[in-house]
């Protein structure tokens, strides 16, 4: 027995691999937040590998999704055991966060945010390149990640209660003075979007994935991170998107557009 179903809004959108084109974007959100950045980063070590932090945190996921209860238990149990040892200080200030800022990676602020992000930049990348979610579908979504938050022990009362609720906790940290890229997560964004470790021969699937990443970024993120953009870029990256969405996707056999652990689930 597993929490979700096939029904579930969340593997439906999950289960679509270009969804996964939201994984660099997710890291480069959570790490605009320095106090997050300083917990689950750069104590961790996962500074120095993001890509291998973000293959973890997609086999957490994938075995939350589709997996069985059982493991999903088993998993999300070893993660909570690992946040209980994660404590410290900021080092430097950042923002409105000066130096020797306590953190920890059970904070249920900084939990959310990294939570936020995983939902926010799966949303914004299937609704861009599978198609556009009703607002009952992106609420159904966010009420799947809730179980998810509950699973990693955030109460239901420290989670936004609606996508409306959702949303605005979103419009509220971009805008508020929380987030805050420093020179260490610009160094990260740097190694993620532009000298991933990859073949030579799929260099042109890296400049596709950086485009989308760099693009879908909040344009205030993108700017303190120090990513160009511009309107050509927009304009492609648009015409691309509704390409996929309308001819790409539809006709994609179902081995190569559902991402594996849907299939066998």
């Amino acid at each position: 027995m597993s929490y979700f179903d096939d029904a579930a809004m969340l593997r439906r959108v999950n289960r679509e691999s270009v969804v996964a084109f939201s994984g660099s974007r997710t890291l480069l959100m959570q790490a605009a937040h320095p106090v997050a950045f300083a917990g689950f980063f750069a104590h961790t070590g996962a500074l120095d590998e993001p890509y291998e932090r973000l293959s973890r945190t997609a086999t957490v996921m994938d075995t939350i999704t589709f997996g069985t209860r059982v493991d999903a238990d088993r998993v999300t149990r070893r993660v909570r055991a690992m946040h209980r040892r994660v404590r410290g200080v900021t080092r430097a200030p950042a923002g409105r966060f000066p130096a020797g800022t306590p953190y920890a990676a059970d904070d249920p602020a900084l939990l959310l945010w990294i939570l936020a992000c995983l939902a926010d930049s799966a949303l914004v990348v299937y609704q861009k390149y599978v198609r556009s979610l009703s607002r009952e579908e992106r609420d159904a979504y966010w009420q799947d990640y809730k179980q998810i938050g509950r699973l990693f022990a955030l109460g239901d009362d420290e989670m936004p209660g609606t996508i409306e609720d959702f949303d605005g906790y979103m419009s509220a940290m971009l805008a508020g003075d929380d987030l805050h890229i420093t020179p260490a997560a610009r160094e990260l964004a740097v190694q993620i979007v532009m000298k991933p470790p990859v073949p030579l021969k799929i260099k042109p699937l890296l400049e596709l994935g950086n485009q989308i990443t760099v693009g879908l970024l909040p344009a205030g993120i993108r700017r303190q991170y120090g990513l160009s953009w511009d309107p050509a870029r927009a304009l492609a990256l648009h015409g691309g998107a509704e390409y996929v969405k309308r001819v790409v996707v539809p006709l994609l056999p179902e081995k190569l557009r559902l991402v594996s652990s849907a299939r066998a689930a």
